[in-house]
């Protein structure tokens, strides 16, 4: 091979290798955090990033229902549903919906931030998201990430 030529190194599903990470979510502001969580669940902070390849890391985030918002997004965001039926979209505010359930805050923000295609829906199955301090995940050593 010519030393005036390079061939770029593409990862690939074998040579990828995974990590845990875990976010405690205490006093973080939800966008920040999970701008932060979707990058690692893409992979972006690896060398050998790969827009076409699922190569990022696991991630595990703690103590959801501690996290905060800025301004008044706590009284005024709100998070809509809808069945497909003529009336069935139903809306629900933030601080409701973090009362009641925790996860789905971080979870469909991270949602939000990845592709929306068949990787997209492979990268959200590496998030975990619990409202407490314990997780079930303690064989896997995760290294705990501060931001």
């Amino acid at each position: 091979m010519s030393k005036l030529h390079f061939t770029t190194k593409h990862a690939n599903a074998a040579s990828v290798q995974r990590k845990w990470h875990v976010v405690d979510g205490t006093n973080q502001t939800v966008g920040r955090m999970c701008s932060k969580i979707a990058a690692i669940l893409r992979g972006k902070n690896k060398a050998y990033y790969t827009p076409h390849v699922d190569c990022g890391d696991f991630v595990i985030v703690i103590n959801a229902d501690k996290v905060k918002f800025t301004g008044n997004k706590m009284d005024e965001k709100e998070y809509l549903t809808f069945s497909g039926y003529p009336g069935g979209q139903k809306a629900e505010i933030a601080k409701d919906l973090l009362r009641r359930r925790p996860e789905a805050v971080i979870e469909r923000a991270v949602h939000g931030m990845l592709p929306k295609n068949r990787l997209g829906r492979k990268m959200i199955k590496k998030l975990f998201v619990y409202a407490g301090a314990e997780h079930p995940h303690t064989a896997q050593q995760p290294a705990e990430l501060k931001f």
